[in-house]
């Protein structure tokens, strides 16, 4: 409670009145100016019921903790993905294993010769197999090729899947019938001894050449050459990297059956 007397005076004209310790107190806590920014009481009333001082309009918003005001407690941070050089809608497709690759790719010296029932190449060397396969003959001793060579496979995948492929000539073979194959797979030797190879579609029993049987025109050794299936092969070899042979680009003899793909590079692109 407040004393009455001069030091109630007091506060109504602003000076502080000596009453005693206890009215000095109360009527100087009381009639002190307001610090700046905080409000001063409007009444009387208000004086007798101080209430704890609102916060001060002077002093700044608070701030969120940092690292510099309380070292002990590190602030949130919301963390960002690392960027990435591309989105996913424009990222360049992973590189796929190729389905085949070229059989020739180790021969030493290698020349392409022609096309004729299948495309001629000299030179020494490992020969592969296209891709996976299954060895369907092999032998070096056959009566029907110059150089006895004579080893075909059935490729049981990719676009070509089911297809005979056939490997003649100068070449002795390194697996037998029944053998499963890939494209990393030594199917024969070849040597240059004056016959040099020939390799192509097989008929699908693997007897012989593709292009004798009627329905690729019923081409044998005697030609006419370039052979339409014998030009599909080339085409094949020279997408996966093989020389193209010189009369690629001329028109062929017979048909192509409708087993066999045409657009070999977009096939294997």
């Amino acid at each position: 409670m407040l004393r009455r007397g001069p030091a109630v005076t007091a506060v109504v004209v602003g000076t502080t009145l000596m009453a005693g310790a206890g009215a000095a107190f109360a009527v100087t806590s009381l009639t002190s100016p307001a610090p700046a920014g905080k409000p001063a009481h409007d009444s009387a009333a208000d004086l007798g019921q101080i209430s704890p001082p609102a916060a001060r309009t002077s002093h700044p918003a608070a701030r969120p903790a940092t690292v510099a005001s309380n070292p002990a407690v590190r602030p949130t941070k919301t963390r960002r993905p690392a960027p990435r050089s591309r989105s996913a809608a424009t990222a360049s497709p992973r590189a796929l294993p190729a389905v085949y690759r070229n059989p020739l790719r180790d021969v030493a010296a290698l020349i392409p010769e022609r096309v004729d029932m299948g495309v001629d190449f000299a030179g020494t060397g490992p020969v592969y197999a296209l891709g996976d396969a299954v060895i369907t003959n092999a032998t070096g001793a056959s009566t029907g090729w110059p150089g006895g060579g004579w080893i075909t496979y059935q490729l049981t995948s990719g676009p070509a899947k089911g297809l005979q492929v056939y490997l003649a000539e100068d070449v002795q073979p390194t697996v037998k019938a029944g053998d499963h194959v890939t494209s990393s797979t030594v199917i024969g030797d070849m040597s240059n001894r004056g016959d040099g190879i020939e390799t192509g579609w097989a008929m699908p029993d693997g007897a012989s050449a593709e292009s004798q049987l009627a329905d690729a025109g019923g081409i044998s050794g005697g030609g006419p050459f370039p052979t339409e299936v014998g030009l599909n092969f080339d085409r094949l070899l020279v997408a996966l990297g093989a020389p193209a042979a010189p009369n690629l680009d001329l028109a062929g003899s017979g048909t192509l059956p409708a087993a066999y793909p045409v657009h070999w590079t977009s096939l294997l692109g």
